[in-house]
């Protein structure tokens, strides 16, 4: 090898080393980076035989990324259920810690809880039927489970609405990203055919898939031109081709009885509710959909189930003989012609009422408690007026524990007691409440684990920089003792010349 041949290796030798050594010290300086991946000098032998950095890349790891990304969907969509069911159990007093399995035993102001509190208080009236105060206590036992049924009616809702306004932010959300994702992954295409350095567009890239994971489940696909391409996990396409899909969505400000919310399109296909081809499933796009569409409707059509079956039971039927129609008793709602059908019981529960008739304090007289002909003298029972009659007040009383029938509808039972039903809406929420608080542990745990093993798979580890840098700096030191060596040859040679 010639001296100038010998200058030309150790030029590209300090050359190569200055470039390895920028790379571990953006290394070391990104180390606590949340989503940096650690870069890569790749080093070739050229054909002087010195050394070259022909390019950085990341050290990635595909299958752990889309661990996290998956963890990370369904821990979002397990927080959005979790968070909604939390709202829902607070009308009951409820706690994710809860064990007792029946609400009068666990709470007081379940609709289970009023309803033993008013059998207590019938029980206490069939004791002392000519006593005003004891009717008083029916009546506030009777205010108090309507107001409880409201009160649950309320929240369902306000959890839907509040449900439905996530979606929308959602939405504007995934829409948000998926336009980032366009412009850093045609970053990356033109880095990749340029040569050009992309380990921070990659980065970049990893980041918004991870927050786009965070709203809807996906699955992604790389190619050739080092372009990716994403899809929900239920296949729809979100970005393929340099183009990203536009989520559109409507959304309802109101949520009344029946109220059904819009579903999300992905152009022109639904991806979110029962009737979607391609339903998604996880994210919080998927929680909150369920929650809006499927838990909060079912625990509101437990309660109009109760508030029917006390409007049912509580009926007053002509006394007379005659054809008359049943009509609402002490429970009643805005309107009521009729005793509704266990079909058609839907707002019920947050329309429910004690009627005026038997109401002191709205001008009513607590006595037809006792006596009935809350709707005329032909509902009347105690057709004596005498005020030791109780049969009334016992049919009342039995009406909360005799077997009725209960709409399938409603996830529970459909034949058995008014209060076992009751006792059973409320473990319903409960154990719905308890499963989503375990479900959000868990996939938070996992969420944990596999941004752990990414990170220890792809991030910096500080020990190994400091030993590559040391690497690279004997390098430089031998190399410069080279180019001294090299230099005293050249003084040599000319002084001989």
């Amino acid at each position: 090898m010639g001296l100038s041949s010998a200058l030309n290796t150790l030029n590209s030798a300090f050359v190569s080393n200055a470039a390895q050594s920028a790379v571990i010290s953006n290394n070391i300086s990104n180390a606590s980076t949340t989503g940096y991946a650690r870069e890569l000098a790749n080093v070739i032998t050229n054909y002087s035989g010195g050394s070259s950095v022909v390019s950085v890349t990341n050290e990635a790891d595909a299958a752990l990324q889309d661990q996290v990304n998956t963890s990370t969907s369904q821990a979002a969509y397990q927080k959005a259920l979790s968070d909604g069911l939390t709202t829902l159990a607070n009308t009951v007093s409820d706690s994710s810690s809860a064990t007792s399995t029946s609400g009068a035993e666990s709470n007081g102001n379940s609709p289970s809880a009023m309803l033993t509190n008013l059998q207590s208080a019938l029980e206490t009236y069939d004791a002392s039927p000519s006593s005003a105060s004891a009717g008083q206590g029916v009546v506030t036992a009777a205010q108090d489970l309507a107001s409880s049924l409201n009160t649950g009616a309320a929240a369902v809702y306000s959890v839907q609405a509040q449900a439905d306004s996530d979606i929308a932010s959602s939405v504007s959300t995934v829409n948000s990203l998926l336009s980032q994702f366009t412009s850093v992954n045609a970053a990356i295409v033109s880095g990749t055919a340029s040569g050009a350095n992309i380990c921070n567009a990659e980065d970049t890239r990893s980041t918004i898939l991870t927050q786009l994971s965070q709203q809807i489940g996906i699955s992604t696909v790389s190619n050739s031109d080092g372009s990716t391409s994403i899809y929900t996990d239920s296949g729809a396409t979100l970005f393929q081709g340099g183009e990203a899909s536009t989520l559109s969505f409507t959304p309802t400000t109101t949520y009344v009885a029946g109220t059904s919310g819009n579903q999300v399109m992905v152009d022109g296909v639904a991806i979110t509710g029962s009737s979607s081809p391609m339903a998604i499933q996880s994210g919080a796009l998927a929680g909150y959909e369920n929650l809006r569409d499927v838990v909060a409707p079912q625990y509101g059509a437990q309660l109009d189930q109760i508030a029917d079956g006390l409007i049912s039971g509580f009926s007053e039927s002509d006394q007379t003989g005659g054809s008359a129609a049943t009509l609402p008793g002490v429970f009643t709602f805005s309107g009521a012609t009729s005793v509704p059908s266990t079909s058609n019981a839907t707002g019920l529960a947050s329309e429910i009422e004690v009627s005026a008739a038997v109401d002191p304090s709205q001008g009513g007289n607590v006595d037809l408690l006792r006596d009935g002909g809350i709707n005329g003298s032909a509902y009347v029972y105690n057709t004596s007026g005498g005020a030791s009659y109780t049969s009334r007040i016992q049919d009342m009383t039995d009406a909360l524990t005799s077997t009725q029938t209960f709409s399938a509808a409603a996830g529970l039972s459909t034949s058995e007691g008014l209060t076992d039903y009751a006792n059973s809406s409320v473990s319903w929420l409960q154990s719905q409440h308890q499963a989503a608080s375990n479900q959000l542990d868990y996939q938070n745990s996992l969420v944990s684990q596999a941004t752990t093993a990414a990170s220890n798979a792809t991030g910096v580890n500080l020990d190994t920089e400091m030993t590559n840098m040391l690497s690279i700096e004997n390098s430089y030191t031998t190399t410069a003792k080279l180019l001294t060596t090299v230099n005293d040859m050249f003084t040599s040679l000319l002084d001989a010349v």
